[in-house]
């Protein structure tokens, strides 16, 4: 049965979301930060990740940003195939949403219209938006706002199949260590494997949004995600890059089909506040 959805109520989910994610950390974010105080080693360490505490406290009480990067928002829309959207068209809607949660939210406007020109566009629009089309009549609404101190740290790499995991590993590796302090530790570690270019790079951006500690349903790859996770804690980056044990709360790792001739594999980093908010409409 067709179930019609007034894109306004979009908009205003998108509003609040914005500004929620800027504003408070998730709460599986929130709980692998308070543990990271309690099993770091390095006594600097853990002076970083308190003070990291108090600015998410102060943030929380004083309704500040978390980060004075508010990002670029990225948004996974996934819409029920049974789904009728009035009103405005859905795109637009989105970006109005974006629109007024960062000017009313009073969050900062990042966005430039031309890549090259470099003129900002005022309100952060627009969005970066990822539509899928998926069974039932909901709309599922996942905003990650990204700064781009961890985004430049990316990379895609298109490995020979012969790699293998090991290859897969050594391309992860490489891109936290190339990474270092610059990505905020401690960091979140998206990874894509499969697929093309391009939808290896997505893969990994949305593995960022899986809640810390929930590892893949697929068993070699839920190994890799806990081998990987210890082997980039021993690389001795730690909290804000100044050593310890606590480089990376988790390793995210998703996977997709790919050619006979491929193994593209993408790494997207995240700091330590890791935004993404969730909500089913």
């Amino acid at each position: 049965m067709i179930r019609t959805v007034d894109t306004k109520i979009i908009t205003e989910n998108v509003k609040e979301m914005c500004i929620e994610a800027n504003h408070y950390l998730s709460k599986d974010m929130d709980i692998a930060m308070k543990n990271a105080v309690t099993t770091e080693k390095s006594e600097l360490g853990r002076k970083i990740l308190n003070q990291l505490q108090d600015n998410l406290k102060i943030a929380d009480e004083e309704m500040i940003p978390i980060c004075q990067d508010t990002g670029m928002a990225v948004i996974f829309l996934e819409v029920g195939q049974d789904v009728h959207f009035e009103g405005e068209a859905i795109e637009d809607a989105i970006n109005e949403g974006v629109r007024q949660g960062y000017t009313e939210g009073y969050l900062r406007k990042s966005v430039v219209k031309d890549p090259l020109i470099r003129e900002n566009t005022k309100d952060n629009t627009p969005a970066v938006i990822h539509y899928s089309i998926v069974p039932g009549d909901k709309v599922k609404i996942t905003i990650a706002p990204k700064g781009f101190g961890s985004e430049n740290m990316s990379r895609v790499f298109m490995l020979k199949p012969a790699d293998g995991i090991e290859g897969v590993k050594d391309a992860v590796l490489t891109a936290v260590k190339d990474a270092g302090p610059n990505a905020c530790p401690p960091m979140v570690v998206g990874v894509g494997i499969g697929g093309t270019f391009e939808k290896c790079a997505i893969l990994a951006k949305k593995a960022l949004t899986r809640p810390v500690g929930e590892h893949s349903d697929i068993p070699y790859v839920k190994d890799m995600e806990e081998e990987l996770l210890g082997k980039i804690n021993r690389l001795g980056i730690g909290p804000g890059g100044f050593g310890g044990t606590t480089t990376a709360l988790a390793v995210n790792i998703n996977t997709y089909p790919t050619h006979i001739a491929g193994l593209p594999v993408a790494v997207n980093i995240c700091c330590h506040v890791n935004r993404h908010v969730v909500r089913e409409v």
